[in-house]
């Protein structure tokens, strides 16, 4: 499997193109905001001789699904994404002019549903969808566990956590994603979140305040 990482929209946010030997791809969090984003991606996708099948979503927020009806009207292709952030997607103008944001086209209906689901398939690679409510209540993560690649959104980042104060956000049952789903998979995992640079699980265990507090014992974060 390969990955690679292009920053979109005026938020920063990280958009994932994942293939492997077959070139089929998927594309995690479409971020891309206008034309000369979304002639970047294609030309990413044309350079590398890519065939797009599904555009896959962590979660709802606008910064993360700009680029996806874009990506379905180039290539006719899906839209995966958590039912339970379908409210997200209703809201997405608003949410983006409160920050400065102009939305243009949001997808109109969710094809595949990832609380129905518990992987992604192309080619010949397999992606493990984890429940990580928190930031948002349908908020999940992909995992590849033979190349030890995890698709994190905005649940994990790099020394940080997503949000927990905007509409659907949950401080307790953000940890309790991170602590009991995320960490379990091994410190060698190479985190891929929705900004900022890539970590691993390790890195996080040792230097991540939010995680260290807790562990530490200093914060109950299920109270």
């Amino acid at each position: 499997m390969k990955t690679a990482s292009l920053t979109f929209n005026p938020i920063g946010e990280n958009t994932y193109i994942v293939w492997d030997e077959t070139s089929e791809a998927i594309i995690v969090d479409a971020g891309s905001c206008d034309e000369r984003e979304n002639a970047a991606l294609d030309d990413f996708i044309a350079r590398h001789g890519l065939r797009p099948v599904m555009a896959v979503n962590t979660h709802g927020h606008f910064d993360h699904v700009l680029g996806v009806s874009h990506l379905q009207q180039r290539y006719g292709i899906p839209f995966a994404l958590s039912g339970k952030d379908r409210f997200l997607l209703e809201n997405a103008q608003t949410s983006g002019s409160i920050f400065g944001v102009k939305v243009g086209a949001i997808p109109p209906t969710i094809d595949a549903d990832l609380d129905t689901t518990t992987e992604i398939r192309f080619g010949n690679t397999l992606l493990e969808v984890i429940p990580t409510p928190g930031h948002t209540p349908g908020h999940v993560a992909l995992y590849e566990p033979s190349a030890g690649v995890l698709f994190t959104g905005d649940t994990l980042f790099r020394e940080s956590i997503g949000r927990t104060d905007l509409p659907g956000g949950d401080y307790s049952w953000i940890m309790r994603s991170i602590l009991d789903r995320l960490l379990p998979l091994g410190d060698e995992v190479k985190v891929c979140p929705g900004h900022g640079p890539e970590t691993t699980l390790g890195h996080e265990a040792l230097y991540n305040p939010f995680i260290v507090e807790v562990l530490n014992n200093e914060v109950n974060y299920k109270g």
